[in-house]
């Protein structure tokens, strides 16, 4: 069990993360979180920006009463902000947002607002600081990540296959192609903190064929690694079938159930990490409350598919699973980024 209590070690690296998202001494930089955060990685993320010379405030929210019949977890949408008016005018005053809310605004409802201004976002995963320094933002990924980005941007089609039976299509025609690597220097954008991943968000009806999750494949959602393998069945973006036989599958389809919405079924956004640092079996070692599981997202050769809400296709839901995927074979037309499982040139 590791222990909430603040080590010079972490503001070292909350600082060096904030140097490198271009903050400067006399900022004035939001730290946005909420009644559930993790405290302690507020306190380190206002030690450190003192440290640098900035001027951090604070805007505290309280966490939402709960309104879904499941828990809510991985969704990357935060609900505390609520549309209040005053609090989004501060937030587009600032040249940097640290969001520390519990799920992050990566897909908030006032995000775009709030970016419009130019404002950088810099979503510091709800993890134990431990996590968060083992996979500290490198500047060498960040060319890397923006590499993967334009290849993706350029490509007509991704085809994902595996040796568990995984023969996905992704038609990439006017999808919406981004992705992270840890630190926040650019205006109008959103990074996240552990980052290091490509992801694509496909147009309407662009995702079918067959997913099969392995034994060893990670549930994020969950927090868990499949021990048998669930096959979904995807058609049109949708999973009409999600077919296994154990623990694994009936916790997939009982939560899916649950929402009520069909868009739970949905094929949300697909991608894969490139994060050397990020580890596959990381997860193992730490209690849930722990971790957020966004390192296992960028974990360097997973291929990341991921259920529920696409804007770009205009689908709502906080349905969501994130499920990295290991030994998976990416191609991009006839470029493969990914070979079993391995990142490939020019993208390692």
């Amino acid at each position: 069990m590791l222990t909430d209590r603040i080590e010079g070690k972490w503001i070292d690296c909350f600082a060096r993360t904030f140097e490198l998202s271009k903050v400067q001494p006399g900022d004035e930089i939001a730290i946005l979180s909420e009644t559930q955060s993790r405290h302690l990685n507020v306190h380190l993320a206002e030690l450190a920006l003192l440290r640098l010379g900035a001027k951090p405030f604070h805007i505290v929210m309280p966490t939402p009463p709960l309104t879904e019949p499941v828990p809510v977890r991985s969704t990357g949408a935060t609900p505390a902000i609520r549309h209040n008016a005053s609090v989004i005018k501060a937030l587009q005053s600032v040249p940097l947002i640290v969001d520390l809310t519990v799920e992050g605004m990566m897909h908030a409802e006032e995000t775009p607002q709030i970016l419009e201004t130019g404002t950088r976002l810099l979503y510091i995963s709800n993890d134990h600081p431990e996590q968060l320094e083992r996979c500290a933002p490198n500047p060498a990924l960040r060319d890397r990540v923006h590499k993967g980005i334009e290849m993706a941007k350029s490509a007509k089609w991704m085809h994902v296959t595996s040796r568990a039976g995984t023969d996905l299509k992704v038609d990439m025609q006017d999808a919406f192609v981004g992705g992270t690597w840890g630190a926040s220097d650019t205006p109008g954008t959103i990074e996240n903190w552990p980052g290091g991943i490509v992801v694509c968000f496909p147009r309407g009806g662009a995702v079918n064929s067959t997913l099969v999750l392995a034994e060893g494949d990670i549930n994020n959602t969950f927090k868990r690694y499949l021990e048998k393998p669930v096959t979904l069945h995807i058609v049109n973006d949708f999973a009409e079938e999600i077919e296994g036989e154990g623990l694994d599958a009936d916790l997939m389809r009982e939560y899916m159930a649950a929402w009520n919405d069909r868009n739970a079924y949905a094929s949300s956004h697909v991608g894969w990490g490139m994060n050397p640092g990020a580890r596959w079996e990381a997860m193992i070692a730490y209690d849930k409350r722990d971790t957020n599981g966004v390192e296992q997202r960028a974990f360097a050769g997973n291929f990341l598919y991921s259920t529920g809400a696409n804007p770009f296709a205009d689908r709502f839901t906080l349905g969501h699973f994130d499920l990295p995927m290991r030994k998976c074979t990416v191609m991009l037309d006839n470029t493969a980024v990914v070979v079993d499982g391995k990142l490939q040139p020019p993208l390692v």
